[in-house]
């Protein structure tokens, strides 16, 4: 019965988007770290779509490298926001098409904060790797209209105080106003389906190699977030751990089962709270 209350009130949001769906750019993909089969049904007109945030890489380190693989321009993929890319996000939907009843499209789509509206066609946008971010202006001001106009960001994949600090100098333009909050174990956004008192770290796919599940000095995996003025999640920051890994790596046996359904039951709670919210 909560699920499906729950279901009701995220159809009446995605009432709210439907307009704003025929102005939505078309599908589009990029060169990434693990692009995947495109699925047959990937045409098919859905409720809702995994949005993955393109972002220009963090200049501090000099460039090239990592930050910027193959040295190319961002816009065209192969850089620090395609990590996981598309596997991850495409089990996501695999995923939340067996957990829930939203109608999940089986592709996602990289979101550009630089083309125009278009990011207000999704209530939910994902980012990795944000400790190698750093926003424009401009693109500051879209991400923070976004999120005060009732879209929910979660941002995942990023480790230690140096990334952290990274992360911080775009967020804390975004919203200068407002603090970075643990979120505490009651909170809606660990019940919406799942019960997630019992959280741990889920390590990334070093994991496999080391034995260890932090990276740098990440040694303890944090849940934190920004609310609105009426107590709304709008971000959602998942610190030393490494979601989009274990969703990528859900189908590799070598994988532990328990970091990926943890991984999975997280991202099904994030999204319908996204939704209903």
């Amino acid at each position: 019965m909560k699920f499906r209350l729950l279901v009701g009130v995220a159809f009446g949001v995605l009432v709210m988007f439907t307009a704003a769906r025929a102005w939505q750019l078309p599908w589009r993909e990029y060169p990434g770290q693990d692009n995947i089969a495109v699925p047959p049904d990937y045409q098919e007109k859905t409720e809702w779509q995994f949005a993955r945030l393109m972002y220009p890489p963090y200049g501090g380190f000099g460039g090239g490298g990592f930050r910027r693989r193959g040295g190319g321009d961002w816009r065209q993929g192969s850089s620090s926001w395609t990590t996981d890319y598309s596997a991850a996000d495409r089990h996501v939907a695999v995923a939340l098409r067996r957990l829930t009843r939203i109608h999940v499209r089986s592709v996602e789509q990289p979101v550009n904060l630089d083309d125009g509206d278009d990011v207000f066609n999704y209530p939910w946008l994902y980012a990795v790797e944000v400790g190698h971010w750093q926003l424009t202006d401009t693109q500051v001001a879209q991400m923070r209209d976004f999120l005060l106009r009732g879209g929910f960001f979660m941002c995942d994949d990023f480790h230690g105080t140096v990334e952290w600090g990274i992360f911080m100098e775009t967020m804390q333009r975004v919203f200068p106003d407002r603090q970075v909050v643990d979120i505490p174990d009651a909170d809606g956004i660990f019940h919406t389906i799942y019960d997630l008192d019992g959280r741990y770290q889920v390590p990334g796919a070093q994991y496999l190699r080391s034995g260890r599940t932090y990276e740098q000095d990440g040694y303890n995996a944090t849940w934190r977030g920004i609310y609105d003025d009426k107590g709304r999640l709008m971000v959602a920051i998942c610190h030393n751990m490494d979601l989009g890994d274990a969703w990528e790596y859900a189908d590799d046996p070598r994988y532990d089962e328990k970091f990926a359904a943890l991984a999975f039951r997280i991202v099904a709670n994030y999204v319908v709270y996204s939704m209903s919210h």
